[in-house]
């Protein structure tokens, strides 16, 4: 009977255990579950931070671009504008001196 009682004494032991085997891997997976869900959850946060330095870098550039196209467009305009008023300048030169030298040399009564 002693070895009968001994025999389920060591079965109940091994039991115990195995149970007790089994919660520390299931605290071990729920363990990992939760690291490998932080670092998730942190390589997403860094993808977002990432993504929106990115994202206003990038508008930064565009801007930028914008304006220095705008700028060169303007600065082109300009130069054509002025270009259109020395022409006319030259053009209606003459007939303003002319004129000019007309109304000084011209004597009223």
């Amino acid at each position: 009977m002693d070895a009968l009682r001994s025999g389920q004494g060591g079965i109940q032991m091994l039991l115990t255990a195995e149970q007790e085997a089994q919660h520390i891997i299931s605290s071990a997976r729920n363990l990992r579950t939760a690291r490998l869900k932080q670092a998730k959850d942190e390589a997403e946060q860094e993808m977002a931070l990432y993504r929106s330095n990115m994202e206003a870098d990038h508008q930064n550039r565009k801007s930028q671009i914008n304006s220095d196209f705008i700028a060169k467009q303007l600065e082109a305009e300009t130069q054509i504008k002025i270009q259109n008023l020395k022409e006319s300048a030259s053009r209606v030169s003459p007939d303003v001196v002319a004129m000019l030298l007309n109304h000084v040399t011209t004597i009223k009564n």
